[in-house]
């Protein structure tokens, strides 16, 4: 599959920052904002917007960069722009799918911040939805991570959705805080157990999202972000009967 020339950043790109050693170190929740939606986003996101401590920040920031810019991430190139030997490289940072699952993490996390403050104001089934399509959308608008799965596609799809990968772990456990924390506020009620139901949505929504990759399909969120509704509504609805 050819893979396409570097485009300019998308709205999603240009607000993530290009270079985390530049975050200050006590922003760990995201912008500022209302008490209650700092809360909501330390609650729900608890790593923050932080780059991951376990690499220079100089590593990371380079790594960031090629992966914005749509390039490949290739270690070699890395290793020869930080002025390091490729096994030095791999010893600080790991290989190239350990420190890529890193990179779509931390850049997942800004989107994920984003999402609560943007959905600060509803609640309940409405708001895991709302917060879920945001999400959706700004994956499906990301041209670096279009640009990554056109062109590894198979280690794309081991990051994004491997069941061992920072990326999906860490997309049902933000999914389960949301989830618990409308339940916790009586929003939201379902006789389904958090995590069968945080998996469940997620694996709905790689489906739809991934369509292209996984099915040879066309990419349908909205479709997804129907199912979903109709799924957490009726939950809803089924336990307040």
């Amino acid at each position: 599959m050819a893979r396409p020339q570097p485009a300019a950043p998308s709205p999603q790109q240009q607000a993530t920052p290009r270079h985390p050693a530049s975050l200050p170190a006590q922003r760990t929740a995201g912008p500022p904002g209302r008490a209650g939606e700092q809360d909501d986003a330390q609650a729900i996101v608890p790593e923050g917007i932080a780059a991951p401590a376990m690499i220079s920040a100089e590593i990371f920031a380079a790594a960031v960069d090629a992966h914005v810019s749509g390039q490949r991430l290739d270690m070699q190139s890395l290793a020869r722009r930080l002025g390091v030997s490729r096994a030095t490289l791999y010893r600080r940072a790991g290989n190239r799918e350990q420190l890529l699952d890193l990179v779509l993490w931390w850049r997942a996390r800004h989107t994920l911040v984003e999402q609560v403050h943007a959905t600060a104001a509803q609640s309940g089934a409405k708001r895991i939805v709302k917060a879920i399509g945001g999400v959706l959308h700004a994956i499906e608008q990301d041209r670096s991570l279009r640009a990554f799965l056109e062109s590894d596609p198979e280690a794309a799809l081991r990051i994004l959705t491997g069941t061992r990968s920072t990326v999906r772990k860490g997309m049902v456990a933000t999914l389960e805080n949301l989830i618990d924390l409308e339940r916790g506020r009586g929003a939201f009620a379902a006789d389904l157990d958090t995590p069968t139901l945080a998996y469940a949505i997620v694996r709905i929504a790689e489906g739809f999202l991934y369509a292209d990759v996984i099915a040879d399909r066309s990419p349908d969120i909205d479709q997804a972000i129907t199912v979903i509704e109709a799924l957490l509504r009726g939950l809803d609805l089924m336990r307040r009967a």
